[in-house]
């Protein structure tokens, strides 16, 4: 008979670091490890407080004197797209979305690469190699899959035009990390993907997406909060907005 180790995680605290959303403030994050056979279980427990997964990192935001980063869910359920987001639905009928297990490769990093290259290319992760963007994706103790966006073409599998690295978590679906081909700006591919998220979602039986961290006055996270009902982590618990 086996058993499951007592001792609670163990949590650290970075160093203040420039803010990357709000200029003018500091940083700093708390973070445990997720690794073991409760990895999961702890993920699970940990997204609900607003934390987030990197790799076998969990971590949340512990500024001082600020509370800008606030973590949201969708209501998946309830959630009605609006005209816009129909459109946008509608524009990419001929992609074929897929749920793959999280391995990474050479077609997945080209992808990732041009992408970096064309809207992050001065961000924390511009110089990522193969290696890196391998771990990103495989270095997990957590139910993480890779959800493929390609060109419908037939019998041949067709050009593959975003990415989105997701974990399954007890009452929803975790966006980590997502990223698509510049090019193609006209189809709106990050919108899409979240919507398509939400339709897996509920395909799963599950109540939320998370979306990870809405910053308040961030244009970078304006997007966030289109995506209605949704709720929102404050002191009290998840708070709904309408």
């Amino acid at each position: 008979m086996t058993s499951e180790p007592r001792d609670p995680p163990q949590f650290y605290l970075t160093s203040p670091a420039p803010c990357p959303y709000l200029p003018g403030k500091e940083e700093r994050k708390v973070f445990t490890h997720l690794v073991g056979r409760r990895a999961a279980h702890l993920n699970d427990a940990l997204t609900h407080s607003g934390f987030r997964r990197s790799q076998t990192i969990a971590y949340r935001p512990a500024c001082d004197n600020c509370k800008a980063c606030v973590s949201v869910r969708i209501l998946c359920n309830e959630f009605v797209p609006g005209r816009t987001q129909k459109r946008i639905f509608a524009r990419n009928s001929d992609v074929v979305a897929a749920i793959c297990p999280a391995r990474a490769d050479a077609e997945q990093f080209a992808l990732f690469r041009a992408y970096l290259d064309s809207r992050h290319s001065d961000g924390g992760m511009a110089d990522m190699a193969m290696l890196d963007y391998a771990m990103m994706v495989e270095d997990s103790h957590v139910d993480s899959r890779l959800a493929t966006y390609r060109l419908r073409s037939g019998d041949s599998k067709g050009r593959l035009l975003a990415c989105c690295l997701t974990d399954v978590l007890d009452d929803g679906l975790s966006m980590v990390y997502s990223f698509y081909d510049p090019s193609e700006r006209q189809r709106s591919l990050g919108t899409y993907m979240i919507l398509e998220h939400i339709m897996r979602a509920r395909a799963f039986g599950l109540p939320h997406l998370y979306l990870g961290y809405w910053v308040k006055g961030s244009k970078k996270m304006d997007y966030k909060a289109q995506y209605l009902p949704q709720q929102r982590l404050g002191p009290e618990g998840w708070n709904r907005v309408e």
